[in-house]
């Protein structure tokens, strides 16, 4: 009788000690959601006005200059997610929504080792740019600015995320405050992820001031080579704008700017 009474206690122990932590898992606050991005893009980025839960919630996405600098917000509204309680178990199943930036909702799936990231777009806003740092809190963007991709293939390999897919960065009727030019013009990135490299190619779809060039981002490192340079008629009215960009040679008897980043 003793000994049944005992395994009651413990039972109705170990009852109570599951329910508090379902309870704790169900529960969790959106706010973690927060710490995590915070910690990945060091600081950078962060998510502002959080609610609901870790499972279910929405935020905007701000950006800071640096630790030390407010945050402000990224994009107009808010981002709400879905995390599927299928977590637990080791799998991945999140939907993500923001009517006012992007064209459909972003669905992952897959495991912690391997997952699938739908296609989409997502519109920058260019006048929030500045918030990055310099140059582009020097020359003030303004213009559609559109980022699209594919499905993505995402792995992870220890702590390395390598991705295999394309994208493509539109910049449409691009202007800036160092320029009475308005438009500058029309511009295009393509990229190409292939692990942990990105391939890019940057060429001008149409404007007075064109840009051109190609390079790859690896390992964290960026490395670009390319010009820019004002179409004909145009120089004397685009040169604080080009000097601003890079330093300036000849290329047989053209004067071009340098985009060298390396």
């Amino acid at each position: 009788m003793l000994l049944s009474s005992k395994k009651s206690i413990l039972g109705l122990v170990l009852l109570g000690f599951i329910t508090v932590l379902l309870t704790i898992v169900v529960y969790l606050p959106a706010s973690w959601l927060g710490a995590v991005l915070e910690k990945q893009t060091a600081g950078r980025l962060s998510l502002g006005d959080v609610q609901g839960s870790f499972w279910h919630g929405s935020a905007f996405l701000g950006v800071a200059v640096d630790q030390k600098s407010p945050v402000t917000a990224l994009f107009p509204g808010r981002f709400s997610w879905k995390i599927s309680p299928k977590l637990l178990l080791g799998r991945i199943d999140v939907e993500i929504t923001n009517e006012q930036v992007l064209s459909q909702a972003v669905v992952v799936q897959g495991n912690f080792a391997q997952w699938q990231v739908s296609g989409a777009s997502l519109r920058l806003p260019s006048e929030r740019l500045e918030g990055l740092g310099a140059p582009l809190n020097t020359i003030g963007p303004t213009g559609k600015i559109v980022l699209s991709w594919e499905p993505l293939e995402m792995t992870r390999d220890g702590n390395r995320v390598n991705a295999v897919g394309n994208a493509t960065l539109e910049l449409n009727e691009m202007a800036s405050r160092a320029s009475s030019i308005r438009p500058l013009g029309s511009y295009r990135l393509v990229m190409k992820l292939s692990g942990e490299r990105i391939d890019m190619n940057l060429l001008t779809i149409k404007g007075p001031m064109n840009l051109e060039g190609s390079g790859a981002l690896a390992q964290g490192r960026m490395q670009f080579s390319g010009k820019a340079y004002a179409q004909a008629g145009q120089e004397e009215r685009l040169a604080n704008l080009l000097n601003l960009l890079g330093r300036r040679r000849f290329e047989g008897d053209k004067q071009i700017i340098a985009l060298e980043y390396r």
